[in-house]
């Protein structure tokens, strides 16, 4: 069915198409039928996986940046997806960079984006995990705390929220984001990611530095070890690195995130390389990914093997653009593997794919 689609989503705008894909998923998703009926069609193996000290139905997730506001959790979940990762969340609302900020390179099968953390907001996702927090006047003169009451998960997914500063807060300050944010969404999440290393938030990737880093996560494995008080439950806490980095640049941020006792590493983001691209759009500014990405992507998950050397686990990222890239990953030694830009090239049957191959 998606070869047949491809075509004519191909033709809109890509931002258009996806935001038309995205609300099928979640329109799908919020019918217990549809939900079902596409349960069926793309149901696979069970491959389960033990990582971070959770469960996974199988090691494929989605990657942080398709569903920017966690409208379409059960819906990607009817997929086939053992992970849903949401996000980039901000703390507070952003419109993003300007339009255009999506392209397709189809003689590279790639894509290049600027979106810049678009988001509706830390309180708008939240109340899309938990309607409950719409609560009355009066318990809110009360000074009742909402955040957990009433949720319940949304799919059979592990749920990963991938969290990033705003754009107007300065990287010295950024710190008190990602704790409101990790205050706001540990109730929710499986694990949690900090996202250091978007190439599309001036000044973002600062906070790679060895120093900036530790500082960081260290407040933050603070702030988690209060709310795995309150919520008696413990919530992982990963880092997504940057392909870009030097390999002296590399192995002090893993350093850094080993120090302040995270709980596994996603490796990579988006590239700002445009080395071998045919494509007339190759100028446009923005993260890389797609197949051109799948060698670099691959050589920082080997460095990154190699240095942490079994102490958390890996997450790979980046390049997956089919069933034999995916499973070369996880033989590599990465514990799980996300996808984003296989499925605008490949369809949703990816997931199903992968599986059938392990």
């Amino acid at each position: 069915m998606y070869n047949t689609l491809r075509p004519y989503l191909f033709r809109l705008d890509p931002e258009r198409a996806h935001s038309l894909t995205l609300n099928a998923l979640r329109l799908t998703g919020n019918f217990s039928l549809l939900r079902w009926l596409l349960e069926q069609q793309f149901k696979a193996p069970s491959k389960p996986v033990e990582a971070f000290g959770l469960t996974f139905k199988n090691p494929v997730g989605i990657a942080a940046g398709y569903d920017k506001d966690g409208t379409a959790i059960r819906g990607l979940s009817a997929l086939g997806f053992g992970h849903v990762e949401i996000g980039t969340i901000t703390l507070k609302p952003q419109a993003g960079n300007p339009s255009p900020r999506i392209f397709r390179l189809l003689e590279d099968e790639a894509v290049i984006n600027r979106m810049g953390f678009p988001s509706r907001g830390s309180e708008f996702v939240q109340m899309e995990l938990n309607p409950a927090l719409r609560m009355s006047l009066a318990e809110r003169i009360l000074g009742f705390d909402p955040r957990i009451r009433g949720f319940s998960r949304l799919s059979d997914a592990m749920l990963g929220i991938n969290l990033g500063k705003n754009k107007d807060t300065p990287n010295e300050e950024a710190v008190l984001d990602y704790l409101a944010l990790l205050q706001n969404f540990a109730p929710y999440a499986d694990y949690l990611t900090i996202n250091v290393s978007s190439p599309n938030t001036v000044g973002l990737r600062e906070l790679q530095g060895r120093a900036a880093l530790e500082s960081l996560l260290k407040h933050l494995h603070e702030q988690r070890v209060l709310e795995e008080k309150r919520h008696e439950k413990h919530v992982p806490i990963l880092v997504k690195l940057s392909p870009d980095m030097t390999s002296t640049e590399l192995d002090e941020a893993i350093e850094a995130i080993l120090n302040a006792k995270m709980d596994g590493i996603i490796v990579t983001n988006t590239t700002l390389g445009r080395d071998g691209l045919k494509s007339d759009l190759k100028g446009e500014s923005g993260g890389l990914s797609g197949s051109p990405l799948t060698v670099k992507s691959e050589a920082v998950l080997y460095q990154t093997l190699k240095r942490v050397n079994g102490a958390v686990p890996i997450v790979s990222a980046g390049g997956i653009m089919n069933p034999e890239d995916a499973k070369r990953r996880l033989e590599m030694g990465a514990a799980l593997v996300q996808i984003y830009t296989g499925l605008i090239y490949r369809g949703p049957g990816l997931v199903k794919q992968i599986l059938q191959a392990l």
